[in-house]
């Protein structure tokens, strides 16, 4: 099971805090959010496009009324034909609703992502393409439903690194999704994602990690002010004919160097010991794991 080392030590203080007014102000429209996009998402009120951009549009406005900005570098229209397999290094639970705001895609999640507080809604949304950590011969058929998405024309994305870390520190890139890829064809899409604060300096106040739970942490999110999330993609990567282990790590390189996701040097983690108590603990509460396998 990947396990990250990183716990609530590694996060930096914020250089600006929000105010009381402003911290209420962003709660009511969260609320506000959950209330209409529930509405706007279900059923056939709107056709499958309006569904897409309702789902962008909200995950938006969540982010907004987090008070994390976006930022975006070497975009590019989607690909026609055989879907886009999007990896991405993994810091927080908001990573979602960033990625999610960027461009239509599925996510690889926890099969029990659907029961979290906002979370929950978007995964529904996007539907996600469980995955039980805890069953590991389940991964081929997680594998091939992948598969089956990208030969769809569908952009899934993937956390190769099977938990979150703090974005100063990383893990190595899991293979076994990998394989999806180099079956279908499909581009694989290396996505870098890092906060940084309102001087441009890097911040780690986002990352979800240690023991700290989903209501906590959205709670100290939200009195955060001025972090921004920055977005950058890398250059595409061809899979047809490739062995998954090293489009992992080609994919982990462009992650970490071309697309230059943190101004400090990061600390490469690669020990395989069994975590501490406080680690397993940590890895159960994220959302988007991916086994290690193959």
């Amino acid at each position: 099971m990947p396990a990250s080392p990183c716990g609530t030590g590694c996060r930096t203080a914020p250089v600006a805090t929000a105010g009381t007014l402003r911290v209420v102000l962003r709660c009511v429209l969260v609320v506000a959010l959950l209330l209409v996009f529930p509405l706007l998402l279900a059923g056939r009120v709107l056709p499958a496009p309006g569904r897409r951009a309702a789902a962008r549009i909200g995950a938006r406005g969540m982010l907004a009324a987090l008070g994390i900005g976006l930022d975006r570098r070497g975009d590019r229209p989607a690909e026609s034909g055989v879907g886009t397999l999007v990896v991405a290094n993994h810091v927080s639970w908001t990573d979602i609703l960033v990625l999610a705001a960027c461009f239509p895609c599925r996510f690889v999640a926890r099969a029990d992502l659907v029961d979290w507080p906002v979370l929950g809604l978007l995964a529904r949304v996007v539907k996600v393409i469980p995955i039980a950590r805890d069953r590991l011969r389940a991964l081929p058929d997680t594998v091939d439903e992948v598969a089956d998405a990208l030969r769809g024309g569908a952009t899934v994305v993937v956390f190769p690194e099977g938990t979150t870390w703090c974005g100063t520190a990383y893990g190595r890139f899991r293979p076994a999704l990998f394989q999806a890829a180099i079956e279908t064809g499909a581009t694989v899409r290396p996505v870098g994602i890092a906060y940084r604060e309102r001087t441009g300096a890097p911040s780690t106040a986002t990352a979800f990690v240690g023991a700290e739970g989903i209501g906590e942490s959205m709670s100290r999110i939200l009195r955060l002010r001025g972090v921004r999330a920055e977005v950058v993609t890398g250059a595409d990567l061809d899979a047809v004919g490739g062995d998954r282990r090293e489009l992992a790590r080609r994919a982990e390189s462009v992650v970490r160097r071309e697309a230059d996701v943190a101004e400090i040097p990061p600390l490469r983690v690669t020990s395989h010991r069994r975590p501490a108590v406080a680690d397993a603990h940590h890895v159960d509460r994220h959302p988007v794991d991916v086994l290690r396998a193959g």
